[in-house]
């Protein structure tokens, strides 16, 4: 018995569509013209049945680097913080405004709070229940990649594609860890996938499209605007790029699809119906009772912060190092690659398919988008890891390099490198950094409300999260006559230091009355504690 598997309709008639290509007869319509029918003109080729194991394989691979250890010391400053600000909204029965050291926080909006909020609710302050949103965002998002993934390019290479997502030395390590950038890869990664599969076929798949909207709405209650930047962009492209795939009268359809395509705008008016339907609540309310926030969060944290930036100021190629290590061990291949890339060659033009393409312009997005921008961070390019893995699972799948002994030696070998860096590396290097290295005595210095504590330059908030206190004020440097005052005020204050000059720079600050009795070392931190001498 033979059995034949069905391809989707629009890999079906690939061929014809890139035929019906008209010659450009301007500079722009060129552009469309190279890409369908010379650089991804191929069709998916690729049998895209659902099978239970590879997903099950999958989803142990992932898990097995992900869960087994997530109880090691936060990292500082942000990891203190995403575990702090949960804590303090849980105890205050907050939901609306996100609150830190007892101040608003209005850097970020809360859906990632709300999530750990809930995992704190179920199991309790701890870290692994803090990192738990971020490691479940992760799981998810390489499950996405395989799942979704195979209706655009085949399961052979959507699991290709999961497996190099897995053994990235970027993308689990950095992803799991206490930040928004896991959970905004999660919507992203949703978002980019489904929209594109609604619109690969003659007729718009309106429930795909809900289910894109619906996770770009996510992804700006995780961390703002910066989610419709990431989306929406490469959906309009593509459909500029690849016109065919939409013109449906190119391909003889009926009367009644075309109209279909006739009525895109009307998709894109519900796509943004649904982001205000999401967001608008929760934004409007922190607008009416924090009326700073619209200035301070849109202006200063989004546009401020990318065309003049105040902090975490990087060069242009600064992601480069990152994304070529994070892709490993692909990049071996990077000779081979961009000979398969740039191929003339009917075999290999004809495996090179849109939706690769469209995977490759998404990722790239991703990366050339902060790179313009003023304040870069390594984790902001997560996002374009999925994508971009899973187009080189299709040029693993489909050069036949998954069959070499080669490639599955380096994929095993990398799996096990990430198991022991996850599971041993990473949390002695984040014991040897941590405040609470020695926890005892930091729960014995700082534990007792009665005691002050204050940080300079900048807080300390894994050992507020340690000790259960929300009451530590900070200083920065320009504000170390407030400090002195403050030190002033009390008979003992326990001071952490944020930075290994600080100690010094108060030392000298000091007047003859306020005396340094006690220093401790902190990991890379360092605890004191100052006495005010009778007069």
């Amino acid at each position: 018995m033979v059995q034949v598997e069905r391809m989707p309709r629009w890999t079906q008639e690939s061929a014809v569509k890139v035929a019906t290509v008209e010659t450009p007869t301007h500079l722009l319509g060129w552009l469309p013209f190279v890409w369908t029918g010379v650089l991804f003109p191929g069709p998916c080729s690729e049998s895209t049945a659902w099978r239970w194991r590879p997903f099950a394989i999958i989803f142990v691979l992932t898990a097995a680097i992900l869960y087994p250890c997530m109880s090691f010391h936060l990292f500082e400053p942000d990891e203190g913080r995403y575990a702090q600000i949960p804590r303090e909204m849980l105890e205050r029965g907050e939901w609306l405004v996100p609150v830190l050291q007892g101040e608003p926080y209005l850097d970020k909006p809360p859906l990632f709070y709300w999530l750990v909020m809930l995992s704190y609710s179920l199991f309790g302050y701890h870290e692994w229940a803090a990192r738990l949103i971020p490691a479940l965002a992760i799981h998810t998002s390489v499950l996405l990649v395989f799942g979704i993934g195979r209706r655009l390019v085949g399961e052979r290479s959507a699991f290709w594609g999961a497996l190099l997502l897995i053994v990235s030395p970027f993308f689990l390590g950095v992803g799991r860890l206490l930040v928004l950038d896991g959970l905004l890869t999660l919507w992203i990664t949703l978002a980019w996938l489904a929209g594109y599969h609604a619109c690969a076929d003659r007729q718009p798949r309106r429930g795909w499209w809900l289910v894109a909207a619906l996770a770009c709405a996510l992804g700006v209650l995780t961390k703002g605007p910066v989610a419709l930047l990431l989306v929406v962009p490469p959906l309009v492209v593509q459909r500029w790029l690849n016109p065919v795939a939409y013109d449906s009268n190119r391909v003889d359809a009926s009367a009644t699809e075309s109209h279909d395509w006739n009525r895109m705008p009307r998709l894109w008016l519900v796509f943004v119906a649904i982001i205000l339907a999401v967001n608008l609540p929760w934004y409007a309310a922190v607008c009416v009772q924090r009326p700073e926030f619209g200035r301070y969060f849109l202006l200063q944290h989004n546009i401020q912060r990318f065309v003049e930036p105040f902090d975490h100021v990087q060069p242009v190629w600064f992601y480069a190092p990152y994304l070529l290590s994070g892709l490993l061990p692909i990049t071996l291949l990077a000779w081979p690659l961009m000979r398969f890339l740039t191929s003339t060659r009917t075999d290999d033009s004809q495996k090179r398919c849109p939706a690769m393409g469209y995977l490759l312009l998404v990722g790239l997005w991703c990366v050339f988008f902060f790179s313009l921008a003023g304040s870069k961070l390594p984790t902001y390019i997560l996002p374009a890891f999925p994508p971009l893995c899973l187009a080189l699972g299709c040029f693993v799948a489909r050069t036949d390099r998954c069959r070499s002994r080669w490639v599955i030696g380096l994929i095993a070998s990398f799996w096990l490198v990430q198991a022991f860096v996850n599971g041993v590396l990473v949390p002695a290097y984040a014991r040897q950094r941590s405040p609470m290295a020695d926890a005892a005595a930091m729960r014995e210095r700082c534990g007792d409300p009665a005691t002050p504590v204050v940080c300079f330059p900048r807080h300390v908030d894994s050992v507020a999260f340690a000790t259960g206190r929300s009451d530590f004020r900070a200083y920065r440097s320009k504000e170390i006559d407030a400090l002195v005052t403050e030190l002033d005020k009390h008979p003992r204050t326990v001071v952490l230091f944020g930075h290994h000059n600080s100690p010094g720079t108060l030392a000298r600050h000091l007047p003859a009355h306020l005396r340094l009795i006690e220093r401790r070392p902190m990991g890379l931190y360092e605890s004191a504690l100052i006495v005010r001498a009778a007069p």
